[in-house]
């Protein structure tokens, strides 16, 4: 049984009886060298990676019982929407990719949200027809979409898992029903985004106008009965059953035009994984209607023959790289991305060599280069050319989580899901105690390009779980939360890892930097101030205050003896856990 000891008004807490010894968790109190060890593990027989020690433990413990990553996947999946209710949950969605070693096949179960049928082009725009401020549109009932994190789980169960759903929700009921005490990312999240927190989150989160603080123990009893519905009733319960009900109601009287018959006719894809190659590796990454993985690899493309391994990691040379390819991708991204179940996307053409040499061809190593905007794949495709309708770049920061898993017999398991933006719409569905996303806000708010709303369509995305193959084996597995800059995350990450050989953790906690379109950088503390200043002197402007850039959660595979390497990046409380064979159940 799970179990963890805490004692109110302090900043250290154990949970108890999953591994040797219980994992110590420090909550952000200055002992690097206990955070080093809670956030990196070795294994030869299984590793967990997740934001949350809580949810490292749960997956943990289903590896140890005898289940697969798939299964751990799924128990981990329910334990976040306790500990991480602010980033994901079951009323938001999800990527989850899959490699089967076995079959050596690598499939994405794809969950993401879909628009109720009554959505339309029209539905961000105000009665002048100016687009609704996204602050205010994003905590709109109409912003929520059909929910599809458990649907991707239940056909990813339906396929891969060994372990009933009822067995796999168990733990995070238990830890529901007693609590958890909340840590400094759900207290950072609640302070700064209080004001998307509809009423009823509002009484949950802050009760009596007192908001919860660090070492608070957050108890979940509706969701705990939430729980106990879906191990009854089955993943049904939520698309068909009183769950959705709930959730229709909830939406309904908040001004929502989503029904019931939207959730029951909601179905998950399984899709192959978009491929790419980067030098002597093959990257597996996210399909479309998530541009994650499109981008991430062109980003790599562009940057392949630049031979990044000769230059230092701090050196003004790989910023500025890193920088342009970013800029090049990201108006790419923003222009021809969508759903390919409604638009023909020029996919080909985007990641042909040609095209590739031409978009490289603006990097000058002389100054950033104002002439970069999106280009013309559709001379490398066969699809028919669309219009691209300019949109404004209003949205704010996104939030969601990551995990990996690998288990004993050498399958993976890579999860990247949300609920969109902290709290997602603000909307607790009050009897069963989840939020709803607000992720229809990432369709086009200007209507009559390529990702306009439309009816069960599914909005851009930029998740990005990712396995990396050398010679047909997986050497990486790794994802990142962080809405846009969820790609730049694990594009650096790769970078650190395949090019300058850096250890795994190094490569996370290295700083990193993150420049879409415009002339401004995000950057993390740390990075070289001497190539800081080298960029500014050629065009770049960097944000006056640094910020956390992802959160890279990773587990790098040793091809010769199978072990693996496990690290989580210390943005958050991540917690890395490692199995031996002798950790098992006889």
């Amino acid at each position: 049984m799970t179990r963890f000891s805490f004692k109110k008004g302090v900043t250290t807490w154990q949970i108890k009886g999953l591994n040797t010894g219980g994992i110590t968790l420090e909550n952000n109190n200055g002992n690097t060298k206990d955070d080093y060890k809670r956030e990196t593990a070795t294994g030869k027989a299984g590793m967990v990676v997740t934001a949350h020690p809580v949810a490292t433990s749960i997956g943990e413990k289903i590896l140890r019982e005898g289940g697969n990553a798939v299964d751990a996947a799924a128990a981990i999946q329910f334990a976040l929407n306790i500990v991480e209710p602010m980033m994901t949950g079951i009323g938001g969605s999800g990527f989850l990719m899959v490699y089967n070693e076995k079959n050596k096949e690598t499939k994405i179960f794809d969950g993401h949200v879909r628009a109720p049928k009554a959505a339309h082009p029209n539905m961000f725009l105000d009665e002048k027809g100016e687009v609704i401020p996204f602050k205010k549109r994003s905590i709109k009932a109409t912003a929520v979409g059909i929910p599809g994190i458990l649907k991707a789980i239940d056909e990813a169960l339906s396929e891969y898992g060994s372990k009933a759903l009822a067995e796999l929700i168990e733990p995070s009921i238990e830890f529901a029903v007693k609590g958890v005490p909340v840590n400094w990312v759900f207290c950072d999240a609640l302070e700064n985004f209080e004001y998307r927190l509809g009423e009823e989150a509002r009484k949950f989160f802050i009760p009596n106008g007192k908001p919860y603080k660090v070492g608070d123990l957050l108890i979940k009893e509706k969701l705990a009965n939430t729980y106990r519905i879906l191990q009854r009733d089955g993943i049904s319960a939520f698309y068909e059953g009183e769950i959705g009900e709930g959730i229709i109601s909830c939406i309904q009287e908040l001004g929502g035009f989503m029904e019931l018959s939207d959730l029951q006719d909601y179905k998950a894809t399984i899709d192959e994984p978009m491929f790419g190659t980067y030098k002597d590796y093959q990257i597996a990454s996210s399909m479309a209607p998530s541009a994650g993985g499109f981008t991430v690899i062109q980003i790599l493309k562009i940057l392949e023959s630049f031979h990044l391994e000769q230059y230092d990691v701090h050196s003004w040379e790989k910023y500025y790289l890193i920088a342009e390819a970013m800029r090049l991708a990201f108006t790419d991204k923003k222009a021809f991305l969508a759903d390919p179940e409604f638009a023909e996307l020029p996919l080909k053409g985007l990641l042909h060599d040609e095209y590739i040499a031409k978009r490289r061809s603006f990097i000058n190593f002389k100054a950033r280069n104002n002439a970069i905007d999106f280009g013309n794949p559709w001379i490398y495709d066969s699809v028919k050319q669309r219009d691209v309708i300019p949109q404004p770049n209003d949205e704010e920061r996104s939030e969601t989580t990551h995990f990996t898993v690998r288990d004993r017999w050498g399958n993976i398991a890579a999860c990247t899901s949300t609920v969109e933006h902290p709290f997602g719409s603000g909307i607790m569905v009050s009897d069963y105690g989840f939020m709803l996303n607000n992720e229809l806000t990432d369709f086009d708010s200007i209507p009559g390009g390529m990702n306009e709303v439309q009816p069960n369509k599914r909005p851009v995305s930029c998740k990005s779980p990712t396995i990396i193959f050398k010679d047909g084996e997986p050497i990486l597995t790794l994802g990142s939360p962080g809405g846009p800059t969820i790609i730049s995350s694990v594009v650096q990450t790769i970078i650190n890892v395949l090019d300058l050989k850096m250890d795994l953790k190094a490569a996370i906690e290295e700083p990193r930097i993150f420049t879409p379109m415009g002339p401004h950088i995000e950057w993390e503390s740390g990075i070289d101030m001497i190539s800081k200043g080298h960029l500014e002197a050629m065009g770049f402007a960097f944000n006056e205050v640094p910020h956390s850039i992802g959160n890279v959660q990773a587990i790098q595979i040793n091809p010769t003896d199978g072990s693996s390497y496990g690290a989580a990046d210390s943005s958050r409380e991540g917690c890395a856990v490692g199995l031996n064979e002798s950790d098992y159940k006889a």
